[in-house]
């Protein structure tokens, strides 16, 4: 009797449980020891059918709704990158003969495989005949990268020579066009501090971008870099750079590229080609009746050699270096309102005289104390109407020329200049929340 009560009492849980193969797990959970009268023990039942509905029911949702997202993901990332034939180049220009979309460089809007998009016609810098492989190659590199502030690139096309580059289309305006209203040179939409340390932000973190930040084994040099090249998006003045890829697809000489690629006899020596730039630049510019000091059509000759950094000059090789000094040549042309390089008339002297901004920069830098911000209120776009803070002005500024050393050692990287630019905006921000007007306040206009 006691002992089929004692029996009955060791004995586990009634229920009835499909029959498991026998494994050396359960062979061990046969050995366990039982457990004593005063220890606690946990227990977990098998798995019942019923468990097995829920678990599958809940694998089953789980693996839905991953795969919802998967393909949301996939969705949302862009084609692969096309090689075009030149046929469909031509169509989608009308054989070339459209109506380009910009006045400064020839290109073409168009839709291609039910995309807008926009075709610049680009001539490498290799002799003979480009390969489709080796384009093809580079496409995939290229077309891997993508940032809010770079302009996608979607494919290209080869015609001897010459390499059509097809980019995705992105509604906006230059910022050469923004900050110089030919109609109204008094009047720009970037009328405010922080729509400008907006423009100035997307800008550092696209080209810190290009130079460190891809996740490929290249390291790309844009050698693009101007204000012509930029556009601005409404309604919170995005910046977007644009030519990400031309200089690898044509293969500009950059540090990455020996210059032995590149044929010897189309080679001529750049200060040649200054030369003759700027002298074709001052011909027209003189030749012009308009003798003010707004932006001119001479942009298109001088505003590239604006832009080009003193090594770049003697030697014609871009590098990440070369793109830090255009980067802040764009800088100061977004703080001061005036373009890279103008010629004005002198009274006096009775000549056209070739103004820098880089130069006007380095001659603030030059003053300090109250003389110095004076030169730096004087300097600063006046159509921002003095509402800017002066202080984060004149960090900018100095971050600024420091782009613009003579020697590209001494320049910061992009990815040091991205984070400064980066704090001075959030202290933008903070000097124009304290600006705002109060809410928390009434006002009566009733007798007391």
């Amino acid at each position: 009797m006691c002992r089929d009560r004692v029996s009955i009492d060791v004995k586990s849980p009634s229920y009835s449980s499909p029959k498991l193969p026998s494994s050396p797990l359960h062979h061990n959970q046969k050995h366990r020891k039982q457990p004593t009268p005063n220890s606690t023990t946990t227990y977990d039942p098998p798995l019942t059918n019923h468990n097995k509905l829920n678990s599958y029911t809940a694998s089953s949702s789980a693996s839905h709704s991953s795969r919802h997202s998967i393909s949301s993901i996939r969705s949302s990332l862009p084609d692969s990158p096309h090689l075009y034939d030149i046929s469909e180049i031509r169509t989608a220009t009308n054989n070339f003969l459209a109506k380009s979309l910009s006045k400064s460089s020839r290109c073409w809007r168009s839709e291609l495989h039910g995309k807008s998009v926009v075709i610049f016609p680009r001539k490498s810098h290799i002799s003979g005949v480009l390969r489709p492989s080796i384009v093809r190659q580079k496409l995939s590199s290229i077309c891997k990268s993508h940032h809010t502030a770079v302009i996608n690139l979607l494919g290209a096309s080869i015609s001897g020579d010459y390499i059509y580059l097809v980019y995705e289309f992105v509604n906006g305006s230059s910022l050469s066009d923004l900050l110089g209203n030919k109609n109204n040179p008094e009047y720009t939409v970037l009328n405010t501090w922080m729509s400008r340390m907006q423009i100035a932000t997307d800008l550092a973190n696209g080209l810190d971008y290009i130079h460190n930040n891809t996740g490929l084994d290249m390291k790309y040099v844009h050698n693009h870099i101007k204000s012509s090249s930029i556009i601005v998006t409404e309604p919170y003045f995005n910046a977007k750079i644009c030519h990400f890829g031309t200089a690898e697809l044509c293969s500009e000489p950059t540090d990455d590229r020996e210059r032995d690629e590149f044929d010897s006899k189309s080679s001529h020596k750049l200060e040649d080609i200054i030369d003759e730039i700027e002298e074709n630049a001052m011909d027209s510019f003189l030749s012009s009746t308009e003798k003010k000091s707004t932006r001119t059509k001479s942009v298109k000759f001088n505003g590239t050699q604006g832009y080009m950094s003193p090594e770049f000059q003697s030697t014609g090789i871009g590098t990440r270096k070369s793109d830090v000094y255009a980067f802040g040549v764009v800088m100061l042309e977004l703080l001061s309102g005036e373009e890279a390089v103008k010629y004005k008339y002198d009274k006096a002297k009775r000549e056209y005289i070739r103004v820098s901004v880089v130069d006007a920069a380095r001659a603030i830098l030059d003053v300090t104390g109250l003389d110095r911000e004076a030169k730096l209120r004087k300097w600063m776009d006046p159509r921002l109407k003095d509402s800017y803070p002066v202080e984060i002005a004149d960090k900018l500024t100095r971050l600024t020329v420091d782009c613009l050393d003579v020697d590209p050692d001494k320049r910061p990287d992009m990815r040091r200049v991205a984070g400064k630019i980066s704090r001075h905006y959030l202290e933008s921000q903070i000097w124009c929340d304290k600006l705002k007007y109060p809410t928390d306040i009434t006002v009566s206009f009733a007798p007391r």
